[in-house]
């Protein structure tokens, strides 16, 4: 492991350190499905500073030389409430954006939402903002999170459950000369966290078929920065035709990666009990935001609302104010592209599971138990976080980029963080714009 200490960027949660973590267990993982393959393990290169940039590796992108978009709704941010504290609305997507709007009743007009939350409750425009089903939060201090009944809940967890939920034969990994050569993997994610996962497994060889519909919202800037390696293909589980579609996808696949609350896929028949019945070995990874247990175990969440409700973006502002006083975020989308990784860990601790003593697998973790990890770390010393630098030199970024023909143009962008000493990390396909595909699985290698 090398690129040294943190603090990398301005923050004083130790990112780097965590993210080469995390991804140097990503490549012990490969290093033993390899060894498994071939009889051979590899050695396994992590740069902290590579690793951290991964953590906001979107807004490297260029399009045909200029930058992708990656600004968010206007009305999207932390707002002052009532008696000092603070409020943070999510509305990136319509819907979230509807149902805040809704609650404050204003147009969408950053001024005008500023002047209504003001005159709100915090934790009572949080419950209101939740029975709408948008997403948001309440500014915590990491004490109040301490007390929360669902930090409570989640504190016995660990950090993710690999649990056997199905028996089957053993399953030797498919044929082929990259550690996750003929691994089908279904991708229902979206947004970061999710889909990172499935990026990573697509960097060492797997097939991923993304499927998402015409009618889901989506964040333009992410796919690209997500979909490197990957097929995508729409189905429009409303339809019952699409489902029977999945239901054969299914069939034929080895992962099967979903980021939907709790109960919301096993209402249409997907859940990981009936995935083991249809395909015996299937190995189900789960992401939701506040995990499975506890009070919010089905409440709408992302990235930014965990840091908001368990008190990352207080201390972040403590040490780091804006341009404005109050609370910030980490300068990465770190909660969500860590997940990523260790979902992707997760998927091929399993697929190892699987090969040596055979069974159906559930991989289960949240945003809130990679957030708990994360702090749990600890916190840089306030003394050496005294001007810390904001960004990487060009010379990094330049060593650390690739660039891809894609169906859309030219797309400059962050490469695969790890060094392998046999199997170098890397993207068969490039990203496509959703649903290019049909949802159909490539041929699977002679």
């Amino acid at each position: 492991m090398t690129g040294g200490a943190d603090p990398i960027l301005p923050t004083p949660f130790r990112i780097g350190e965590t993210s080469a973590a995390a991804l140097a267990a990503v490549g012990l993982a490969v290093s033993d499905l390899w060894e498994l393959r071939t009889g051979r393990r590899q050695e396994v290169a992590v740069d902290a500073r590579q690793a951290t940039a991964s953590l906001r590796s979107g807004h490297y992108m260029k399009m045909e030389g200029q930058p992708v978009s990656t600004e968010r709704n206007a009305v999207m941010g932390v707002y002052p409430a009532r008696n000092g504290r603070w409020s943070y609305l999510h509305c990136n997507f319509p819907n979230h954006r509807a149902a805040a709007l809704g609650v404050l009743g204003v147009p969408e007009d950053r001024e005008a939402v500023r002047q209504a939350v003001a005159k709100w409750d915090a934790f009572e425009l949080e419950e209101a903002i939740i029975a709408a089903k948008g997403a948001g939060g309440m500014v915590r201090t990491m004490d109040e999170w301490a007390k929360h009944p669902q930090a409570a809940a989640i504190a016995t967890l660990p950090l993710m459950e690999i649990v056997k939920i199905g028996d089957s034969p053993r399953e030797k990994l498919p044929d082929g000369d990259r550690p996750l050569s003929g691994v089908r993997v279904l991708d229902l994610t979206r947004v970061l966290a999710g889909p990172t996962c499935a990026r990573t497994l697509a960097e060492h060889g797997a097939d991923v078929l993304k499927i998402t519909a015409k009618h889901l919202p989506n964040l333009g800037y992410q796919e690209y920065d997500t979909g490197h390696g990957k097929l995508s293909a729409h189905l429009d589980l409303r339809q019952s035709s699409d489902v029977k579609t999945l239901h054969e996808l299914v069939r034929d696949a080895d992962v099967f990666s979903q980021g939907y609350r709790p109960g919301t896929l096993g209402n249409r028949g997907f859940s990981p009990e009936a995935l083991a019945q249809l395909r015996p070995g299937i190995v189900f990874v789960s992401l939701c935001a506040f995990s499975h247990v506890g009070p919010w175990a089905s409440r709408r969440g992302f990235d930014t609302v965990v840091q908001t409700v368990s008190g990352i973006t207080h201390r972040q502002g403590e040490l780091f104010p804006g341009a404005t006083p109050g609370p910030q975020f980490y300068p990465v989308s770190a909660i969500d592209y860590l997940t990523g990784y260790l979902m992707a860990f997760g998927a091929m601790v399993a697929l190892g599971r699987r090969a040596r003593e055979g069974g159906s697998w559930l991989v289960r973790i949240s945003l809130a138990q990679t957030g708990r990890w994360l702090v749990g770390r600890g916190q840089v010393p306030e003394a050496r976080l005294k001007d810390v630098p904001k960004e990487f030199t060009p010379e990094e970024l330049a060593r650390w980029s690739t660039t891809s023909e894609t169906p859309v143009g030219r797309l400059h962008h962050l490469a695969p963080v790890l060094g392998l000493s046999e199997t170098a990390p890397r993207w068969a396909r490039p990203t496509v714009p959703l649903g290019h595909h049909e949802p159909v699985w490539p041929p699977r290698a002679a």
